[in-house]
């Protein structure tokens, strides 16, 4: 069976909803419906990487393994370093990216992009992408898009409707050009040790920079990132109050759906 850990990042200063990870949803503060979320996959440990006391309060009240990391890191990607680190957990350790305000996450997604990255020898990192069957979500910058080869490696990441279909774009309509496949990147991330200790020391890209999109810089650096396709599609993350309404809502037909079975 395959072995991994999944390491939440969970920011109490978000800019467009502060105090995220202990916002209500459904009765429970978000951060609890996460770690509810990566307890049922198959990792061998669930951490909470946080750098508010408050955060690291409630998920020592829930039972919940949780560090207090560096306020100055940039990304939860540098949390998730930090982490590892202070564990000692081995290079060749698979670690899962789960972040904080993904609460509705299926853990088959968890489980999938972590066995997806131990079975590629030489790969240092994982993702998964979803097909887009909605033109007006290919268009939204909010959703990142991603290219990919032959082989299921990405190519590139952009919060612009890539690849452009020059043609079928040209026309100014929403629907989707056929018989093109456009792929929606979802933000779960698997990585070896290793290989994100190597990452964290390298200087972010202008691409990244310019698309705010931390994955870009590992491409950026000649390295690849394998692209595996859901086996099913995500809920609803949260970035902003509208969305914790709608989260609530998500989760309770969920919920409605177990009960009638």
């Amino acid at each position: 069976m395959i072995s991994f850990k999944v390491v939440i990042p969970a920011r109490y200063g978000s800019t467009r909803l502060p105090g995220k990870p202990l916002r209500e949803i459904a009765g429970k503060p978000m951060i609890q419906h996460v770690v509810e979320r990566a307890r049922t996959s198959a990792a061998d440990e669930v951490v909470v990487a946080t750098d508010d006391a408050r955060i690291l309060e409630v998920c020592a009240g829930l039972g919940v393994d949780a560090l207090m990391t560096d306020k100055a890191h940039r990304s939860g990607t540098d949390r998730v370093a930090e982490v590892i680190a202070r564990r000692d957990w081995g290079p060749d350790s698979i670690l899962v990216n789960l972040q904080g305000d993904e609460p509705c996450m299926p853990a088959a997604l968890l489980d999938q992009v972590a066995s997806d990255l131990e079975r590629l020898e030489g790969i240092g990192m994982a993702t998964l992408a979803h097909p887009i069957r909605d033109g007006a979500i290919l268009r939204d910058p909010h959703v990142v898009k991603v290219v990919t080869d032959a082989a299921g490696f990405a190519l590139y990441f952009s919060r612009a409707p890539v690849p452009w279909h020059r043609d079928g774009f040209l026309e100014g309509h929403n629907l989707l050009p056929q018989p093109l496949a456009f792929l929606r990147h979802i933000g779960l991330y698997a990585y070896r040790a290793a290989f994100l200790e190597r990452y964290v020391g390298w200087e972010a890209s202008p691409l990244e920079l310019v698309e705010s999109l931390e994955q870009l810089r590992v491409l950026w650096h000649g390295e690849r990132i394998h692209v595996g396709m859901a086996a099913e599609e995500p809920g609803p993350g949260v970035d902003t109050a509208d969305d914790l309404a709608r989260v609530g809502e998500f989760l309770r037909q969920g919920a409605m759906k177990v009960a009638l079975g």
